[in-house]
């Protein structure tokens, strides 16, 4: 604890059992979930359907969500009514069903006054020649609802080649789809709202999944923006050693990576920090901590220092009207 009190907030995860789910989050990452179809691994969240806890200190045994209403001087004294972000790792057993996210406007007026879900995601790991659903092939909004309503998916649907450390931003509208073997980490707004398009029909208990196709022609932008404006490949960027590096930044979430080899330090930051270990192991502040643990550095925590080798992503929430690639 430091001198003024301030504490890092260590927390216990919230496992989600899907049905493209595997061992992975368990076998590596510290899931204690039963089940051999853990999809993913909510390490960071104060939403309702995975509300995590805090494991030390003072706040031992608080939900993230009651600790935002209760003690916003931990984050800045932020007004907003609601925890604004969602830190998960995913696991992608087999095939994700190719989907669509609304945007806060679409989801204020049509579920009940949620929250839309811009994202992104940080391949942690995929197999050789991997490749993820970005976008789609559709000029306008006239032969987007042609080809969903024929159901030529493999016209309409977008793949982008992507290696191990590679970075993709997921706005809303945005068709998008997890492949087989691909493990990620999603940073993402505070919402649980995914409009599926296709799911490969599977089954599920018996029958299929729901899918939402009228909303997903509601949301879905067209013409796609470019892959370009999209991915920020690992190739690209500044992996320099025991430095946090900037990978992107936007109106709702900046997101940074540092390897830490030896020793290193995260200085006070404008905004408190959400904190994802993705690999290796060490401390914190004299913490042991290891892949799949997350934390929180609360705002006004003026340094935090790390021993040891592992790499963390961290994310803190965004400026609005920012956006920058790389």
């Amino acid at each position: 604890m430091k001198e003024n009190n301030l504490e890092i907030l260590f927390l216990e995860p919230v496992c989600k059992h899907t049905i493209w789910g595997g061992t992975r989050l368990k076998d590596e990452f510290g899931c204690n979930e039963e089940g051999n179809d853990i999809g993913e691994l909510w390490g960071i969240s104060a939403h309702p359907s995975g509300d995590v806890t805090v494991k030390n200190g003072k706040y031992k045994g608080m939900h993230l969500s009651e600790l935002w209403e209760k003690h916003r001087e931990l984050f800045g004294d932020e007004e907003s009514d609601v925890f604004p972000l969602l830190v998960k790792i995913i696991d992608a057993r087999d095939d994700l069903s190719i989907q669509v996210h609304p945007d806060d406007r679409y989801a204020a007026e049509h579920e009940n006054g949620a929250l839309g879900k811009t994202e992104c995601w940080y391949v942690l790991d995929c197999p050789p020649e991997a490749s993820l659903v970005i976008g789609h092939s559709a000029r306008d909004k006239s032969e987007l609802d042609e080809l969903i309503d024929q159901g030529r998916w493999g016209q309409l649907i977008n793949r982008v080649p992507v290696k191990k450390g590679d970075f993709l931003q997921i706005d809303p509208g945005t068709v998008h789809a997890l492949t087989k073997g691909c493990l990620i980490l999603e940073t993402q707004e505070n919402s649980d709202i995914t409009y599926r398009v296709y799911d490969y029909d599977r089954l599920e208990g018996g029958k299929k999944r729901e899918l939402h196709l009228e909303q997903s022609k509601d949301v879905i932008m067209t013409p796609a923006r470019p892959i370009e404006e999209c991915l920020v490949p690992a190739c690209k960027r500044d992996r320099r050693a025991n430095t946090l590096h900037s990978i992107y930044g936007c109106e709702y979430y900046h997101v940074y990576e540092m390897k830490v080899e030896g020793r290193a330090q995260i200085l006070g930051v404008s905004e408190f920090m959400l904190v994802s270990v993705v690999e290796g192991y060490g401390e914190v502040d004299g913490c042991a901590i290891s892949k799949g643990d997350s934390f929180i550095i609360p705002k006004g925590y003026e340094k935090a220092g790390f021993i040891g080798s592992m790499k963390i992503i961290a994310s803190t929430p965004g400026q609005k009207q920012q956006r920058r690639i790389g």
